[in-house]
C-alpha cells in the first residue's frame, strides 16, 4: 500500500486504533473509580439508531464476591479473577427499538470502552464466550430475569503483557479494487 497523508489531528485517534491489543494477564495494581468512570464515559459516546442509547453497565471491582461468581461463568476465568475490573455490558430490552441496531450500536459501545483503556494505559479484552452462560450471568449479578440482554463481559486492568496481533491485508478485504 502506498503512503497515506494523513492529518496531524487524525494520527492520535489512528494510532490508537491501530495500538489496541487485546490484553489477557494483569498485575495486583487497582484501577481507579476515575478510569473506570472514563472508561464508561467513552462506552456511552458510542452511536446508536435514533440515540436511544440502550447499553447498560456493571463494573465489579477486585475483589467484589461478584468477580468470582462471575468466573464460574466461563472457561476463561483466570482472566476474569486477575482483572483490576470488570465490566458487564447489557442492552436495556426497554430502551431497544430494533435488533440489528442496538446489537451493532452494542458492539460501537464496547469498541469505545476498549479504546478508552488503551488510552489510560490499561489492558483489556473483550471476553465473548461467557455470553453463551447469559443467565448464569445475570444471576452473579443479581440482575431480574428478562429485562437486560448480555452483549459482552470486559475484562481491565494494569497490563501484565504486551499484546501482538496480525491483521489480513486490506486488499484481501476489500469486495472491489479502490
Amino acid at each position: 500500500m502506498t503512503e497515506l497523508h494523513i492529518p496531524t489531528e487524525a494520527r492520535a485517534v489512528l494510532d490508537a486504533l491501530h495500538g489496541r491489543r487485546s490484553i489477557r494477564r494483569f498485575t495486583d495494581a487497582p484501577v481507579t473509580r476515575d478510569e473506570i468512570v472514563s472508561m464508561l464515559d467513552a462506552a456511552r459516546w458510542a452511536p446508536s439508531g435514533l440515540n436511544n442509547q440502550p447499553w447498560r453497565f456493571l463494573a465489579v471491582q477486585r475483589g467484589d464476591p461478584r468477580q468470582e461468581a462471575l468466573a464460574g461463568c466461563t472457561k476463561y476465568a483466570r482472566i476474569v479473577r486477575d482483572a483490576g475490573v470488570l465490566v458487564a455490558v447489557f442492552l436495556d430490552r426497554e430502551a431497544c427499538y430494533h435488533p440489528m441496531k442496538d446489537h451493532q450500536g452494542a458492539g460501537a459501545c464496547i469498541q469505545n470502552l476498549l479504546l478508552a483503556a488503551h488510552a489510560l494505559g490499561l489492558g483489556a479484552v473483550w471476553l465473548g464466550e461467557i455470553v453463551n452462560q447469559a443467565e448464569q450471568v445475570e444471576q452473579a449479578l443479581g440482575l431480574p430475569a428478562g429485562r437486560y440482554e448480555f452483549m459482552a463481559l470486559i475484562a481491565a486492568g494494569r497490563p501484565a503483557q504486551r499484546g501482538s496481533s496480525s491483521r489480513v491485508p486490506l486488499e484481501e478485504l476489500l469486495l472491489e479494487a479502490l
